[in-house]
């Protein structure tokens, strides 16, 4: 069957426990998961979904990590995805930002309480009391008034900008909400958090976590960044392109989109096998093998201590049991019941590739799922694994995937028919001429205007491969169509004033857009 897309932005709801399930026997696996009785729960996915690979690591006490891989890593292609195989995965390099922060508050470099500015005196937000008050802390916890993804599309796809270039940004990012007053996802200030780390530490972020964490913790195969990768054993990408619109159709192989200056936020690639070591540390509360602490026990429950209200709800129901009474940011990972028991997780989501992990750390145990599809079909495996594992009541997993995904799709279907591929009624009230020019936004950028062989071309500046005709859609409105797999497609408005352009704004055109791409926080005015 066709897929849906579970883009960045449902893939943090899946993560609170949202997905509905439905009952089907008990296989009795808690004792012995073993290898067949992983592929059991793994393989009906991959078949039922056409995942083109996943890679699955266990951990538990008292016995050897469970690691494995399945299927290929890219669609038309032999190479199969092993337990080397390196994934972008994405947010989950988060709790590695929080991490080396944790090394630096163990060696009296900083605390968590210190005003950003004291370590970067540049750094500003758009009041200056928030400048004031923002500490390290509030870099990590979501709590600082911006938007869902504020500043994505400076690095989502890449482009000219570079991660200095955030200090810049930021004051002139709008707040959607008063400074601690609740919750709403961002990469940005991580990325302020790894300048923060390259300041303090005098070593650029992805440098440090490669010495100071990967090194100890022997994650052989990670690196900081994908750029630094130096192998084949690359997880491909794949997505459903359309039509009509992103999120729906055949399984394409994309190309990744991120560039290096997101790394702090979500720019590691790992193996599966590095997984299962980063847990293992994860739930020993910072020590190693070795009996050494990577970390102290007391930085450990700081990375886990809840700090931002995400989502609360009246608890499990029998349609969905998995759904969360209370939800939290923490440092780096995402706290919520389940089960009755606290779990430590987090996603990771990429043009083409999703992951989940999640720990139960009364139980010692611990899952890393990552595949390389954009869907969150790793949420459900995840949670499948760890309901055999404390040997909860079982439910079929697949089923209620499927049941979810076909509603989205559907209802997703039903929102564009007759509107995406079809202009708004209207069209432009100026010769086309008149709406060619520069126009700037403060914290994004340039996107030039013109004409060319009689239509309309839109130009972003600093995101090359952001290029596409202009289109008319509705009232001084037009419609972007960039190549297939450079992002999703905008509707560019134009406001008029005295017959000449006053300013543009633009949203997305797809119901599904990532919120990275969604265009809603540039504000243009023309460049005089």
């Amino acid at each position: 069957m066709s897929g849906f897309t579970i883009d960045r932005r449902t893939a943090l709801a899946l993560s609170l426990g949202g997905a509905t399930v439905a009952a089907f026997p008990r296989l009795a696996l808690a004792a012995t998961l073993d290898e067949a009785a992983v592929d059991a729960i793994v393989q009906p996915f991959m078949a039922a979904f056409e995942t083109p690979g996943i890679a699955v690591t266990i951990v538990r006490p008292g016995a050897p990590a469970f690691v494995k891989g399945y299927g290929v890593r890219t669609l038309g292609k032999p190479g199969a995805v092993d337990v080397h195989t390196r994934f972008g995965i994405a947010s989950h390099s988060k709790a590695f930002t929080a991490a080396a922060l944790a090394l630096l508050v163990d060696a009296g470099k900083l605390g968590w309480e210190d005003p950003v500015v004291k370590h970067l005196p540049e750094f500003r937000m758009s009041d200056p009391a928030v400048t004031q008050m923002m500490t390290v802390r509030d870099l990590l916890v979501h709590r600082s008034g911006l938007p869902l993804g504020a500043g994505d599309l400076m690095f989502f796809p890449a482009g000219s900008h570079v991660a200095a270039d955030v200090l810049n940004a930021l004051p002139h990012l709008k707040p959607a909400r008063g400074f601690r007053a609740g919750y709403d996802y961002d990469n940005i200030l991580y990325i302020v958090a790894g300048l923060l780390i390259e300041r303090v530490a005098g070593m650029a972020w992805d440098k440090f976590v490669e010495a100071r964490l990967f090194a100890p913790l022997g994650m052989a195969d990670a690196v900081g960044s994908r750029g630094s990768l130096r192998t084949d054993n690359v997880a491909g990408r794949h997505a459903r392109l359309g039509p009509p619109v992103r999120g729906i159709g055949k399984l394409e192989v994309v190309q990744p989109d991120e560039g290096p200056m997101v790394d702090a936020a979500g720019g590691i690639n790992a193996s599966i096998a590095d997984m299962a070591k980063w847990l293992q540390v994860q739930l020993a509360q910072g020590k190693l093998p070795d009996g050494k602490q990577l970390w102290s026990p007391e930085q450990a429950k700081e990375m886990w201590k809840p700090q931002t209200i995400t989502a609360a709800s009246d608890g499990p129901t029998e349609s969905n049991p998995a759904r969360a009474v209370l939800a939290a940011y923490a440092l780096g990972w995402f706290v919520q019941d389940y089960r009755g028991m606290r779990m430590i997780q987090h996603s990771g989501g990429l043009s083409g590739q999703v992951t989940y992990s999640g720990m139960l750390p009364s139980r010692g145990i611990g899952v890393s799922v990552l595949s390389n599809v954009e869907e969150s079909v790793s949420a459900a495996i995840r949670n499948a694994i760890l309901d055999r594992l404390i040997d909860a009541p079982a439910f079929d997993w697949v089923s209620s995937y499927r049941t979810r995904q076909k509603a989205a799709q559907d209802e997703a279907l039903a929102s564009v028919e007759g509107g995406v591929d079809k202009a708004p009624a209207g069209g432009p009230s100026l010769p086309l001429a008149g709406y060619a020019g520069r126009y700037r936004d403060p914290w994004y950028g340039d996107v030039v205007v013109g004409q060319k062989s009689g239509r309309l071309w839109i130009d972003f500046v600093p995101t090359p491969v952001f290029k596409s005709p202009l289109e008319p859609w509705g009232p001084d409105s037009f419609r972007t169509r960039f190549a297939k797999d450079a992002g999703e497609d905008a509707v560019v408005s134009f406001e008029i004033k005295d017959g000449k352009v006053a300013g543009v704004t633009m949203k997305p055109l797809s119901p599904l857009a990532d919120f990275s791409y969604d265009y809603q926080h540039l504000a243009f005015v023309p460049v005089p």
